[in-house]
């Protein structure tokens, strides 16, 4: 995989302004997953996964609360999950991932971004099908037998696991995120995981050039701008 999993997006948290949209981003999803499968992160393992990931990324604990406390009121938005793919700038594959209580807008912001880009949306599975849609876990550890032996015990398939500077990296296919973490868990007790992810890892990567730079940056930040975009993968090599 050759570390692919940290050129899946850019960060959105280098401004007050982006922080508040990662933040509003985390407070969507953990509302969601806790109206969809529970409120209590012990019970939902997707919750538990969620927190942990949106406290690693500093998200104050008063934005989880509230989020879980509208869950628990069962009212407010009914947002759905929504994927748009593309080529963008310079011939890169995208994929965008939204949750959303107006798909039409959502879907004419977003491609408003591919069109101010010079490039164009694409139906669904026009780029989907070159990326592998991955669980991914990374975590200190130096038994790269032993964690394989786990994983193949509790019947998870594994498809690589990278050992680099005494850190493991395990991918896994997305139907077996929950199986593969708690199979780790279950072996070695309390992880730490670095990145604890489902993402869309791409199989091949474009180099981008001249002016394509400068559009793909553009496109970047126009998607990011968006409230309903949650992530956005791509297969640029080192865009920045």
């Amino acid at each position: 995989m050759g570390r692919a999993y940290q050129n899946r997006k850019e960060s959105m948290a280098k401004t007050s302004n982006m922080k508040a949209r990662v933040y509003s981003r985390y407070g969507r999803e953990i509302y969601m997953t806790a109206k969809s499968g529970g409120l209590d992160p012990n019970g939902n393992l997707a919750l538990r996964s969620l927190i942990d990931r949106a406290k690693k990324d500093q998200v104050p604990a008063h934005v989880i609360e509230k989020a879980i406390d509208k869950a628990k009121g069962g009212a407010g938005e009914d947002f759905a999950r929504a994927r748009y793919e593309g080529f963008g700038p310079g011939g890169c594959m995208a994929i965008i991932e939204c949750l959303t209580d107006n798909p039409n807008r959502t879907f004419g912001d977003v491609r408003q971004a591919f069109t101010k880009t010079k490039t164009k949306i694409g139906t669904e599975g026009s780029v989907s099908h070159s990326f592998d849609h991955l669980a991914i876990l990374v975590f200190k550890h130096d038994d790269e037998e032993a964690v394989l032996e786990a994983l193949m015990e509790a019947d998870v398939d594994v498809t690589d696991i990278e050992n680099e500077n005494g850190k493991l990296s395990v991918f896994a296919p997305h139907t077996d995120y929950f199986k593969a973490k708690q199979a780790l868990i279950e072996a070695f007790g309390d992880i730490d995981f670095e990145v604890d992810e489902i993402q869309f890892v791409p199989q091949t990567y474009t180099e981008i050039s001249g002016d394509d730079v400068a559009l793909f940056e553009k496109f970047m930040n126009m998607l990011n701008d968006l409230e309903d975009v949650q992530a956005v993968y791509h297969n640029v090599e080192n865009p920045q």
